[in-house]
């Protein structure tokens, strides 16, 4: 112990707090070159929509533009009323359906975990062979057109990504990881199933919530798919595909003249598909942040639980 406390006075760092120094070293290190280099590609993507289309084509992308060029943007911002409008689509489809694919998925999740509802494992079962067989595009066009009567309305946008069963499955096992006893308290009380869920249940899976609430709004803001199948009225495009529609109008225009041998109206179609991605992400970047402190206990419980 005497020998201990010599080294220490003589300022040596003990083994024990060298090598914590050491890991901490390694690990910020490890850290910051990763994070480096997931923002690097992003980084390149912001530079490229601001470099003129000749230099993309002569010296390719970079981290910082070689000759700075507004004209993707311009293209774009042509007619900003339509981008605005795009954009309340793509928010009004992407808060709703977040929300009501929560509640859903959440009450399903209850629902099939609870132990004395006898039909849980068969309806387990349905929702897992769905994963693995479906009823294809024409059925399913088919339905939602003929029969629900939903060609360019917004439900068209909101019902096909409503349930993901993945989802549903991570918010099973994290219901699971509650206690019984908080709900058979909560019965001998007098509370009802539905009081019991939404006072008690709800409050106890933030952070499932906030996991799968998060891949939710992911899909329904990337979605473009639906909106190319249902809907064909330009005043109801979301952001994605009013983007697409966008970019294959520039290619075609840039491809029939080429086709044609005759000048045509440059269109910038390479920093284009950039500054489509840079305003069409940028949004949802910003949704991480609010859920980054229950998004990494969500994923753990997921996982581990079986």
């Amino acid at each position: 112990m005497e020998n201990k406390l010599a080294i220490d006075r003589k300022g040596t760092i003990p083994k024990t707090e060298g090598a914590n120094l050491l890991f901490n070293l390694i690990s910020y290190t490890v850290v910051t070159v990763a994070a480096i280099l997931c923002l690097l590609p992003f980084e390149i993507l912001i530079s490229g929509s601001f470099t003129d289309e000749n230099a993309i084509a002569l010296h390719g992308y970079g981290i910082l533009p070689s000759k700075f060029s507004l004209e993707a943007y311009r293209v774009l911002f042509k007619f900003p009323e339509a981008i605005i409008r795009a954009y309340g689509v793509s928010i009004f489809i992407t808060v709703v359906g977040t929300i009501v694919g929560l509640f859903v998925t959440s009450m399903t999740a209850y629902v099939m975990n609870r132990k004395d509802f006898k039909y849980r494992n068969k309806l387990a079962f349905f929702f897992y062979f769905t994963t693995l067989f479906n009823g294809g595009i024409l059925s399913t066009y088919i339905f939602f057109v003929k029969y629900l009567q939903l060609k360019n309305d917004m439900l068209a946008l909101i019902l096909p990504l409503l349930i993901n069963v993945f989802y549903l499955i991570v918010m099973r096992t994290f219901i699971s990881s509650i206690p019984d006893s908080i709900s058979e308290s909560a019965k001998i009380d007098g509370a009802g199933d539905f009081t019991i869920f939404m006072k008690l249940i709800l409050p106890l899976t933030k952070p499932g919530l906030a996991t799968i609430g998060l891949f939710y709004a992911l899909d329904y803001w990337n979605d473009w798919y639906n909106a190319m199948l249902y809907i064909t009225d330009v005043n109801k495009y979301p952001l994605q595909y009013l983007l697409f529609s966008t970019l294959q109008s520039a290619e075609a225009i840039s491809r029939i003249s080429k086709m044609a041998s005759v000048a045509a109206i440059s269109v910038p179609t390479l920093s284009l598909k950039l500054a489509m991605a840079v305003i069409a992400t940028g949004p949802i970047i910003l949704v991480y942040p609010s859920v980054q402190k229950y998004f990494v206990k969500g994923l753990t419980v997921g996982a581990i639980k079986g």
